[in-house]
């Protein structure tokens, strides 16, 4: 059964704010799995502190992927959910090799400050179509990458 939706959003304001979430969606996943990677495979001086910084980081990332999957599914849209459509939607480049840590550290810099830009594009969207639950979950997902591209610029600075 298809059950017309009307939440207040335009149907192609939905699909476009969806759309975006989505490759919001692909750039958290793919940068867990690669902050995952880093904390299993970090070395060096900086080990303790970096594989507990790490954990930290990819332990919200878990969390924030699920966040966005159910907002686009509360959009009335479905999620995308595998890698295939992951490493279409992402701007986030994988790590297949072994950086030193501060290489590591550095990919992510630039990888967390990718997501906020992804998260910025997408919020323009929803606060043009008056969608405050996205635009919430957005600022909330901008300041905890802002938040952690500090953490992780004041460990190698």
């Amino acid at each position: 059964m298809n059950v017309d939706m009307n939440i207040g959003i335009e149907n192609n304001d939905r699909e476009a704010i969806a759309k975006g979430l989505s490759k919001l969606l692909a750039d958290s996943y793919t940068l867990y799995l690669k902050t995952h990677n880093f904390h299993w495979n970090v070395t060096g001086p900086m080990f303790s502190s970096l594989h507990l910084m790490f954990e930290t980081q990819y332990t919200e990332l878990a969390v924030a992927v699920d966040d966005i999957a159910e907002r686009i599914r509360a959009l009335g849209l479905k999620a995308p959910g595998s890698y295939a459509q992951f490493s279409k939607l992402t701007t986030i480049k994988e790590e297949e090799g072994n950086p030193k840590a501060e290489q590591m550290i550095l990919q992510l810099i630039r990888d967390h400050e990718l997501v906020i830009r992804t998260a910025r594009e997408v919020f323009q969207l929803a606060d043009e179509a008056g969608d405050e639950p996205t635009a919430d979950l957005l600022t909330q997902r901008m300041q905890l990458h802002e938040k952690t591209n500090w953490m992780l610029r004041a460990t190698i600075e």
